[in-house]
């Protein structure tokens, strides 16, 4: 019985360290997620005032690739900052940390326009980190 609970627990902290890895090798807070479907479209992350505030921004992408065009980021305060991104990312890639304007600030959405490179029925995703 003791064997098994120490299997089990020995299980349970490799799964942690690998999925822990990825966050700490790469660095940034997990804003959220979006699956995107393949088709030119608009989609919207709400963050919210709980999570902190955040001076950088990277996209990851996962699955297929995406073309990228543009990302308007909405701040607590009401006031909002366009990028111009265009930029192709291919699954498995990022952008580059984007810096926002003004410093530290209370994300409460992130609304990003894109082409998703992918084949009929398949989906891409859209992972969204921030920085301190």
């Amino acid at each position: 019985m003791v064997r098994r609970t120490l299997i089990a627990a020995s299980i349970l902290a490799a799964v942690l360290v690998m999925f822990g890895s990825e966050a700490n090798a790469q660095g940034g807070t997990f804003l959220g997620a979006r699956t995107v479907p393949d088709r030119s479209d608009r989609d919207t992350l709400i963050v919210g005032s709980k999570r902190g505030q955040f001076r950088r921004l990277q996209f990851r992408v996962k699955k297929h690739g995406i073309d990228f065009h543009k990302v308007k980021v909405h701040f607590g305060n009401g006031q909002s900052e366009e990028i111009d991104l265009r930029d192709r990312i291919p699954a498995g890639g990022q952008t580059r940390w984007i810096d926002l304007n003004g410093g530290s600030r209370t994300i409460e959405r992130i609304e990003f326009w894109y082409d998703a490179v992918t084949t009929r029925g398949r989906r891409a995703q859209v992972n969204i980190w921030g920085a301190r």
